[in-house]
């Protein structure tokens, strides 16, 4: 929101949420009716093109958006290293407002405005037309009018809300008030109505102009710069006619500089070029990528987990993965997508974190989901992939790589033991986390307790938890199926049919039927890489082994799988604290680190105790 909101700041179908695509109904049914109806001869393809056109631009957009989040996670060619928050995702959730507004103009200029309809394919003089229009009216006009908004008045109502990102995304482009792109529009309107007004108009150019628009606005507004300085050298004029995105970033750090919309000439002529300009673009075309003192190795959960990646719907990923009812419009790209990961996948970077803007973490993805983990014919192709990432994180100089949800599975590679024994001579660390996660259960516990239960499998992090409860005195229930594992870790421990604990210790294995058992009241706390079912509103359910990240911890914009914002796994920390401190150990296999040592190291580094949720 703008420093101090001006009228029509609100977009008019904001109350409407995503239904707002409703308002687009009408156009889209005329428009298919009418083609599919009327003969050949009146079929008005100009009127037909505008919807898959919607579409086009929001693939378009979405590419960018997946494309600079990727770049920007890499490192090489980053502009700024200033982070990006949550609030900015949610300011800039809406970026799809102005592609609904442009479509409503398109529909209702191709009806009323004339020479707007049953245009041809392409006119050479309408492109060279529409080419003059927008390097004089439209650049000039922008221009001066972006220089307005810099003052003070129209600035704290209207442009200081697309001023509060101060490191861009692509879609920071259009993330204006409602009056400030009704302008937008206007301007950008002018070759398509000069067009129209002459008789010159053709598909081609109409909509490569929109296109042009959408390429260039993303281009400029991406963190990365990817215009080599070649290009400039070669030909000198493009400087004057195309801008970067360092030339634009200056903009949104200096403020006062870099007005022009997509060529920079109206800036030299009226000097307020920024001096720094060619300085930046080139630095930043020689920034290499980061090197991750910390490793993060995580995979696919659900098909549907690709869209709630960082690299994903940005939505998306700033909410705890759950399912959401319109992405199965997308379900046969989302199987389709599924099959090319399985065949062609491999691992890739989906996100950066800097640490007191100095230590580096990164988190690499299997492309392999969570059923594919619990096939055999899948465990070779997945060891595979997890020891290609461990020789290269090693080759890197990282120093620790933490092995996330299944990739420390015991039947997969038994907790990371597999990879130690085969390569004794590594450099990086393996941690699989269980002694945070054994020290995150064992602090959510309440001090006054005094029995637990103990219910599904029985694993590294249960029998930690378990061993360190006996020592502490308290009761230990066991299901029959379970004794024979639990039994010998202490004398606390007791076999029990009853379900009368109030708190409850849940591995995978729990059934809806034991879960519904439990009394009123009862408090689950999963000792699983995985979230159980939410099955009763009147209990209370804590999250998977977990703890909130420091502020100082910066580019931290999306959630990690069903955790809330700005939660970290017990792995994915336990990774950053070891490699933090330093430790020369791993902890992989039956191996635990010291409990109390590295939950004491992960609260001085800054990393806080989720709060219980119901």
């Amino acid at each position: 929101m703008a420093l101090k909101p001006g009228i029509l700041t609100e977009w008019p179908w904001k109350s409407l949420g995503n239904f707002k695509y409703l308002l687009l109904g009408p156009f889209v049914t005329h428009s298919i009716y009418s083609f599919m109806v009327k003969e050949e001869k009146e079929r008005d393809l100009v009127n037909f093109i505008i919807f898959p056109s919607i579409l086009a631009r929001m693939l378009h957009n979405q590419l960018w958006i997946s494309y600079s989040r990727y770049r920007t996670a890499k490192g090489n060619n980053r502009i700024l290293d200033k982070t990006i928050d949550f609030d900015q995702v949610d300011r800039e959730s809406n970026w799809d407002d102005q592609i609904i507004l442009l479509a409503i103009v398109l529909y209702s200029a191709n009806m009323l405005l004339p020479g707007a309809s049953h245009i041809p394919i392409w006119r050479t003089d309408g492109a060279v037309l529409a080419t003059l229009l927008h390097a004089g009216p439209v650049e000039f006009l922008y221009y001066w009018f972006h220089r307005a908004l810099h003052h003070h008045y129209l600035y704290s109502r209207y442009h200081s809300h697309h001023h509060s990102s101060i490191v861009t995304q692509p879609i920071t482009a259009v993330i204006h008030p409602f009056a400030e792109i009704v302008v937008y529009v206007i301007l950008f309107t002018i070759p398509s109505i000069g067009l129209a007004l002459t008789r010159t108009a053709s598909i081609v150019v109409v909509f490569g102009y929109v296109f042009y628009v959408d390429f260039m606005n993303n281009l400029g507004h991406c963190n990365f710069e990817i215009i080599p300085k070649s290009l400039f050298s070669v030909l000198p004029p493009l400087k004057y006619l195309f801008y970067t995105a360092s030339f634009h970033s200056l903009h949104h750090t200096k403020f006062r500089t870099n007005y022009s919309l997509f060529m920079p000439f109206y800036d030299y002529i009226y000097d307020t070029m920024d001096k720094t300009s060619d300085e930046v673009h080139e630095t930043a075309l020689k920034k290499p990528a980061d090197s991750p003192t910390h490793v993060h190795l995580t995979h696919f959960t659900t098909p549907d987990s690709i869209y709630h990646l960082r690299l994903g719907f940005t939505s998306l990923a700033a909410t705890p993965q759950t399912s959401a009812w319109f992405l199965w419009i997308l379900t046969p790209f989302t199987y389709f997508f599924m099959l090319l990961t399985s065949l062609f996948g491999r691992t890739f970077i989906v996100e950066s974190n800097t640490l007191d803007n100095q230590f580096q973490s990164q988190t690499w993805l299997i492309p392999r989901y969570k059923i594919q983990y619990f096939l055999k014919r899948q465990r070779a192709a997945i060891n595979n992939f997890v020891e290609e990432a461990i020789l290269e994180a090693d080759r890197r100089g990282t120093k620790v790589l933490s092995l996330g949800l299944l990739n420390q599975g015991e039947e997969l590679n038994r907790c990371g033991e597999l990879y130690i024994e085969k390569y004794p001579k590594l450099k990086v660390k393996l941690v699989d986390g269980s002694s945070l996660a054994a020290a995150i259960i064992l602090n959510n516990i309440p001090k006054e307790t005094t029995q637990v239960l103990f219910k599904g499998n029985i694993t590294k992090v249960a029998k930690a938890v378990a061993s360190a409860l006996g020592e502490k005195g308290v009761q230990i229930a066991v299901s029959q199926e379970n004794e024979s594992r639990m039994i010998k870790l202490h004398d606390h421990v007791v076999v029990t049919s009853s379900y009368d604990q109030k708190i409850w210790l849940i591995g995978e294995e729990l059934t809806d039927k034991e879960q519904l058992k439990a009394p009123k009241g009862t408090t689950f706390i999963p000792m699983t890489q995985f979230p159980p079912k939410r099955l009763r509103k009147d209990c209370f359910y804590h999250n998977t082994p977990a703890m909130l990240a420091p502020s100082s911890l910066w580019h931290l914009d999306s959630c990690e799988d069903w955790l809330p914002r700005r939660a970290m796994s017990a792995c994915r920390v336990a990774g950053i604290v070891h490699a933090l401190e330093d430790w020369k150990v791993n902890e992989c296999g039956d191996s635990l680190f010291c409990i109390d040592k590295v939950w004491q190291a992960s609260l001085r580094h800054g990393f806080l105790p989720l709060p219980i949720c119901r």
